[in-house]
């Protein structure tokens, strides 16, 4: 199993939960430029998961439910009721559909704009503040009195979240002025594996 990714991606939290289910893989650093990586994924974007079959896996949120659904002793995934699978399910869905692209206009303005001046990039970026703010106050939400994203225990939902939630870091209003997700982050952030992840990640 490899896996490909990039510092400081949504594809580090495909790491930190293989990592946390035990699993046996390499990582390779992606190079989006190349004829060898665009093979692997046509789209040239990571998270990519090589597990020997036809072609790579695709998408952070599919391959975080494909890790917890392939090591299921690691307790990554949903509960086992209907209820409990929705949640997760919903949780996923947010942390795809709704919290990862509120920050796509800060990180890559000029796709939003046909003005490319920096003024206009730089009010782009000032628009996406608000946006990213509802999502993290619905993380906020998420993780309530307890530390972790779904149902106050850890699973691939808290790789994910942390990853994208310490983006905001380069925001003038930063994780920490969330009281719970500050309290999910000092969490994670005490976790072995995290560091170690966000060590070698950056090397």
């Amino acid at each position: 199993m490899k896996l490909y990714y990039a510092p400081g991606t949504c594809a580090v939290a495909c790491w930190i939960a293989l990592k946390w289910a035990d699993a046996d893989f390499d990582v390779v650093k992606a190079d989006y430029a190349s004829e060898e990586f665009r093979r692997v994924n046509p789209l040239a974007m990571v998270p990519a998961l090589d597990i020997g079959g036809s072609r790579a896996m695709t998408q952070a949120d599919a391959i975080l439910t494909y890790i917890a659904e392939r090591y299921p002793a690691s307790r990554l995934g949903p509960d086992d009721d209907s209820q409990g699978r929705f949640e997760f399910s919903e949780t996923m869905s947010f942390l795809t559909g709704d919290f990862h692209p509120a920050f796509w206009p800060f990180f890559t303005p000029q796709r939003f704009t046909t003005d490319k001046t920096k003024q206009a990039l730089d009010n782009v970026r000032v628009a996406s503040h608000d946006r990213i703010d509802r999502v993290m106050l619905h993380l906020e939400h998420l993780i309530g009195e307890g530390e972790h994203v779904y149902r106050g225990r850890r699973t691939v939902a808290d790789a994910y979240a942390y990853i994208m939630a310490r983006w905001s870091a380069k925001l003038p209003k930063t994780w920490e002025a969330y009281p719970n997700i500050a309290r999910f982050f000092s969490r994670i952030n005490a976790d072995p594996v995290v560091q170690d992840v966000l060590r070698l990640s950056v090397a």
